[in-house]
C-alpha cells in the first residue's frame, strides 16, 4: 500500500493521467522560476533608470549611456530610446510641425509599450492553463480509477475493504497530484500578473511625463 507501489499498480490511463499531470507541474514551476527572474529585472531596471531619469541628466548623454556597445537595452529604457530616437530623427528634419513631432515620438513609444508588456505577460496563460485544467484532468483520472476498480470487483466472490481500497487509493493520488499541479500554478498567476500590471502601469505613466517633457522642449526649441 505504498504510494509508489499504488502508481505501479494503477491502470495504464491513470498512470498517464499521472504522467501529464507530472509534467504540467515540472514545466509550470520552470516557467515560474523564469518569471521571477525576468519580473526582478525589470523592477531593478525600473528603478535604476528613474533614479538616472529624474536626476536631471541630460537626455542625450543617457540614451548614450543606454546604447553604449555591448549594453542591452531592456524594461523602461526601450521606451525611453524608442521616444528620443524617433525625437531626434523627426527633429532633424527642416520645418517639420511640432505636433506632428510629438504624434510621431507618442507612436515609437506606444509600440516600445506594447512590447515591453507582451514581455511581462509571456507564459503567464500557460499556468492559468495548469491551474484551470489540472483538477479536472486529476479528477478525470480518479473517475477512471474508480471505475476500473468496480469492474474489478464484478470478477470477485466476496467484495472487502482490503479488495476495495487500494484501487480507490490508486485513484485518488490522480487528483492529489492535479491539485499539487494546479495550486502553485494559481498562486504564481495571480501574483505576477498583478506584479506584470503594475510594471505595465508605471512604463505607461512614464510614457506620458516623457512625452510631457519631449513637448515642452520642442515647442520651447519652436518658439526660440
Amino acid at each position: 500500500m505504498s504510494i509508489w507501489g499504488l502508481i505501479a499498480s494503477a491502470s495504464v490511463v491513470v498512470q498517464l493521467v499521472m504522467l501529464t499531470l507530472l509534467l504540467a507541474s515540472l514545466f509550470s514551476w520552470v516557467v515560474i522560476f523564469q518569471r521571477i527572474r525576468v519580473l526582478k529585472k525589470a523592477k531593478t531596471i525600473r528603478r535604476q533608470f528613474e533614479d538616472q531619469f529624474w536626476s536631471g541628466i541630460d537626455l542625450s548623454k543617457l540614451y548614450r549611456m543606454l546604447t553604449m556597445e555591448g549594453r542591452k537595452v531592456e524594461g523602461i529604457e526601450n521606451i525611453f530610446t524608442a521616444g528620443i530616437k524617433e525625437f531626434t530623427r523627426l527633429r532633424q528634419h527642416q520645418n517639420v510641425d511640432p505636433d506632428a513631432v510629438m504624434e510621431g515620438v507618442e507612436r515609437a513609444m506606444r509600440v516600445a509599450l506594447y512590447r515591453e508588456e507582451e514581455k511581462l505577460d509571456m507564459h503567464l496563460p500557460f499556468l492559468a492553463t495548469v491551474g484551470s485544467i489540472s483538477p479536472y484532468v486529476g479528477l478525470f483520472g480518479t473517475v477512471w480509477g474508480i471505475m476500473h476498480s468496480f469492474m474489478g470487483l464484478a470478477e470477485v466472490q466476496q467484495a472487502t475493504l482490503a479488495t476495495v481500497a487500494p484501487g480507490i487509493a490508486e485513484a485518488l493520488i490522480a487528483t492529489a497530484i492535479g491539485l499539487a499541479a494546479a495550486i502553485p500554478a494559481v498562486v504564481a498567476y495571480n501574483r505576477f500578473s498583478a506584479n506584470a500590471e503594475s510594471l505595465a502601469s508605471s512604463y505607461d505613466n512614464f510614457a506620458d511625463e516623457f512625452s510631457s517633457v519631449l513637448h515642452r522642449k520642442v515647442h520651447a526649441s519652436d518658439g526660440n
